[in-house]
């Protein structure tokens, strides 16, 4: 058996094993459906309390003084994860959180880019898979600033009806999904006369996660 775990979530666990050897109700951000909120639950099931809007922010049956912690799932979108946070440091006066911020670099670097883009796009496409919880942030992202978006999990989803009256397309995509489904739905936009795409850098990611130890001849620490 290989550890394969992403280090940024395998960070979150450790968090949360610690809070809850401190005795803390731990608020856990997320979706409770999402495969890395139920393995982060299962680490102290007895003391996590899934939080997933504002709303459950401010529903928690707890006193102010209640010894709590907060952790967040790390594909969240920022804005949506802080006014949630905001919620519960206005509710609780012992709230402690992770030293820093649990949202992977790779989800935020990518809902900046949709911030960049789209006011100048009549409509935003999103490759990701309709489970990617990254890629479904972005969509999000995207029509809470106001613009058209679409999920395309490759471009058999992709309906040519969705460029009616439109002059610009954005296109991005989740950490995760494999650069081929990106170039074919340019490959199938240039067809319909959207070509020669420009490129909206906003951030240049150079952080590399060393392979597990087995697969280079160490030993991984289970």
């Amino acid at each position: 058996m290989i550890d394969a775990t992403c280090p940024l979530v395998a960070k979150v666990y450790q968090e949360a094993r610690r809070f809850a050897r401190d005795g803390r109700t731990l608020l856990l951000l997320g979706h409770a459906y999402h495969e890395e909120v139920e393995g982060r639950y299962g680490h102290a099931p007895d003391r996590t309390v899934i939080v997933e809007t504002v709303a459950d922010a401010k529903a928690l049956d707890l006193p102010p003084d209640a010894p709590v912690a907060y952790l967040t799932q790390t594909t969240l979108s920022v804005d949506e994860t802080r006014d949630i946070i905001t919620v519960l440091q206005r509710r609780f006066t012992g709230l402690r959180g992770p030293a820093t911020d649990d949202i992977c670099y790779a989800s935020q670097n990518r809902q900046d880019g949709i911030r960049a883009i789209v006011d100048r796009c009549d409509l935003v496409l999103v490759v990701g898979s309709t489970n990617s919880s990254k890629s479904i942030r972005m969509v999000e992202v995207a029509r809470r600033l106001g613009g058209r978006a679409e999920l395309v999990p490759d471009v058999t989803h992709f309906d040519p009806t969705w460029l009616a009256g439109v002059n610009t397309v954005g296109v991005s995509a989740g950490a995760s999904a494999p650069e081929i489904l990106v170039d074919q739905l340019l490959d199938r936009l240039a067809e319909l006369g959207f070509a020669d795409p420009s490129v909206q850098r906003v951030a240049t990611e150079d952080v590399v996660f060393s392979p597990p130890a087995r697969l280079t001849g160490g030993t991984d620490v289970l």
